[in-house]
């Protein structure tokens, strides 16, 4: 991984003070950046941040701190990823100082190294294609693309850890746009999902829809 002077335009890993911040500060500052993780490559589109315990009831650590949720609270810059609807592993990078309990859902990205590699991650026992603008699009899908599983939860995303958040290429002013987050129940008008206007690896917004209970 190039660091130092000599390294070029965009590929300085960032260090963990950008991520000792509060979430909704560095959720709109993580569009742009290229998320690494071996082979593969993938510059941040979309994001939402999750706030700290007893303040925001959809975030994970909403009700204090727990077996599952053990990373939120230790330091910055490292990545919580958890398991969901049974089938699916999202990743999170883990904001504001140790023992607090907040992050930044990584959405949706643009593969832009290692394409192939997440090509095939992406259709391992299929036959199916899969658009390039639809490698990364949606979290369980960016987190397939990067290979990540439940033991990469608490991975250090800072140098030297196996993870790197690189200075990439911040989008345009007036090009990020927010909105509410995807899909949760509690506090689900707050805008804190962050994107890059026009990207076409953007997932599609779904409100919460409860389900209902068989008659």
């Amino acid at each position: 991984m190039p660091v130092g002077d000599f390294a070029p335009a965009g590929s300085v890993p960032l260090t963990r003070d950008f991520f000792d911040r509060p979430g909704p500060e560095v959720a709109p500052d993580l569009l742009g950046r290229v998320i690494a993780h071996g082979p593969v490559s993938v510059r941040i589109t979309e994001v939402e941040a999750y706030g700290v315990p007893g303040e925001d009831p959809a975030s994970h650590t909403y009700r204090g701190r727990t077996a599952r949720n053990a990373v939120m609270f230790g330091p910055p810059g490292h990545l919580y990823v958890y398991f969901t609807y049974g089938m699916h592993f999202c990743a999170n990078l883990v904001c504001l100082p140790e023992g607090i309990g907040s992050g930044v859902l990584l959405r949706a990205g643009e593969v832009v190294a290692g394409a192939e590699v997440a090509v095939a991650r992406r259709t391992a026992g299929t036959s199916r294609a899969v658009a390039p603008h639809d490698l990364a699009r949606g979290p369980a899908r960016l987190a397939v693309a990067l290979g990540f599983t439940r033991e990469h939860d608490g991975v250090d995303a800072c140098p030297p850890g196996p993870v790197n958040v690189l200075t990439g290429d911040p989008p345009a002013a007036g090009t990020v746009r927010s909105g509410p987050r995807t899909g949760v129940s509690a506090a689900k008008d707050v805008p804190w999902r962050f994107w890059i206007d026009g990207e076409r690896t953007v997932s599609p917004y779904r409100p919460h829809v409860p389900r209902r209970r068989a008659s």
